[in-house]
């Protein structure tokens, strides 16, 4: 039994991007799909699909690469872990990477963006960090 959904869902996606695979398979639950949906947004997969088979829901996510066969994803880390949660204000969410990258926060207005949230002024549970 797997204890962090989210942890796996990124190494699945570190994993399928180094060895240059074109689709990975997910286990679903909610937070990976909304953290799936904010990498969409911002250009680091191509696309997702939620796939029911039977009684159980897997996202299948088609990574995306660059016109020179590189995948666009640079570094993908989980930040907020089980052991140690890390909580940050909508201040201290600003800028990650020079604009060139994005971590992902949890708020009370549901799965955000660096951007979004600190647009929003809501900070939440840091989860994880792209690039």
């Amino acid at each position: 039994m797997i204890n962090d959904l989210l942890a796996d869902a990124l190494t699945r996606i570190r994993n399928a991007s180094m060895r240059k695979l074109d689709v990975t398979e997910l286990m679903h639950s909610k937070l990976v799909e909304s953290v799936m949906g904010v990498f969409q947004s911002k250009g680091y997969i191509e696309s997702f699909n939620v796939i029911e088979n039977g009684n159980k829901k897997f996202i299948k996510v088609v990574i995306k690469y660059d016109k020179y066969g590189k995948s666009v994803i640079n570094e993908i880390k989980k930040i907020s872990k089980p052991g140690r949660r890390v909580y940050k204000g909508s201040s201290d969410i600003q800028r990650f990477k020079n604009g060139y990258g994005t971590i992902v926060v949890s708020t009370s207005k549901g799965v955000l963006s660096n951007e979004e949230a600190h647009k929003s002024g809501v900070g939440g549970e840091v989860l994880c960090s792209i690039w």
